[in-house]
């Protein structure tokens, strides 16, 4: 009986200790350094956000955090890295809105943004802005409308290329209001501006980033931003929104994802790292400077943005005929 006793004691102590045991297990992540990985060249607007936040959750999980850049295939080659890396909790992704676009505009991929990601929240939104050539006679994207309706089909607008976020964020702009401009891709944003700011197209859908110091200089007019609420960097320039295009967004963002199966232990203390990085006001002061909006959302709100996102930009695609370089 005594004997009995003994192993019922045992048992019991040791279903105690398992708490303790888990505790101790999850409080370990993260004990090395952790690679966020950018579908991206070093030095563009996505780079910049990470390297900024990265450093934050560096300095909150007391271990290096370090951007490994894979560029090319339109983001495709980053993200089926980052999918097929160990849900450990040390590989982040930072897909953006090239990501959406990708489910339509490609007729396979070797990985699911959905499916394959945890998404553990949206960092950031950062809008695109309208601009036109100075000598266009419009003043605001009413008068553009008004303009290209006049004028079906004689106005270029360019972008950094097929398929691009500002290659569709004009589609978008053209089939809700029904005019037509002609599409000039480009290799790249800085040729298209270089031939917007030259005259030799007049419109151009531009991220705010790298747009914007044109406008400031005068070689190039702001139509309007693309975000639903006025931008802090540049509040004078109305939305499309505003302008009688309800409801239209066409802006970046950037994301903190996982490989799936991450345990979710792990995504909280990340989620809960993005939050504190997005939130801090040395980051938002310096992101704002740039046109970007900080968010920090949960997993869900994150997830069920980026589902409209790629039903959205799934029009677009459709409706252009896009097809990938």
């Amino acid at each position: 009986m005594k004997r009995n006793q003994l192993f019922l004691n045992i048992f019991l102590i040791s279903l105690l200790m398992l708490p303790i045991g888990t505790a101790v297990a999850q409080t370990a992540y993260p004990t090395k350094a952790v690679r966020w990985i950018v579908p991206y060249a070093p030095g563009g607007g996505t780079d910049i956000l990470v390297r900024a936040v990265g450093q934050k959750f560096a300095d909150g999980m007391n271990v290096p955090v370090v951007v490994d850049n894979r560029p090319g295939g339109g983001t495709n080659i980053g993200a089926e890295a980052a999918a097929r890396s160990a849900p450990d909790g040390y590989t982040l992704f930072a897909p953006g809105v090239a990501n959406a676009i990708n489910v339509t505009l490609f007729a396979k991929l070797n990985y699911d943004i959905v499916r394959d990601f945890v998404h553990v929240s949206n960092l950031c939104k950062i809008p695109g802005i309208l601009v036109s050539h100075p000598s266009l006679p419009a003043k605001n994207a009413q008068e553009l409308i008004a303009l290209a309706r006049a004028r079906p089909g004689e106005l270029r607008h360019g972008s950094p290329g097929i398929g691009s976020p500002q290659h569709l964020g004009a589609e978008l702009f053209k089939s809700i209001t029904g005019i037509r401009m002609i599409h000039v891709p480009y290799r790249g944003a800085a040729p298209a501006i270089t031939d917007v700011v030259g005259g030799h197209t007049e419109v151009y859908f531009g991220a705010i980033l790298s747009t914007l110091p044109q406008v400031k200089n005068g070689r190039l007019r702001a139509l309007a931003v693309t975000s639903l609420k006025r931008v802090a960097v540049v509040p004078e320039i109305a939305t499309l929104n505003e302008q009688g295009l309800k409801g239209f967004e066409s802006a970046s963002w950037i994301f903190v994802s996982v490989p799936a199966s991450t345990p979710r232990d792990i995504v909280n203390r990340l989620h809960r790292e993005a939050v504190r990085a997005t939130g801090m006001q040395d980051v938002r002061e310096r992101m704002a400077g740039e046109g970007t909006e900080m968010v920090g959302d949960t997993p869900d709100q994150a997830t069920a943005f980026l589902k409209g996102e790629i039903e959205k930009w799934g029009r677009a695609v459709r409706a252009s005929g896009a097809k990938p370089e």
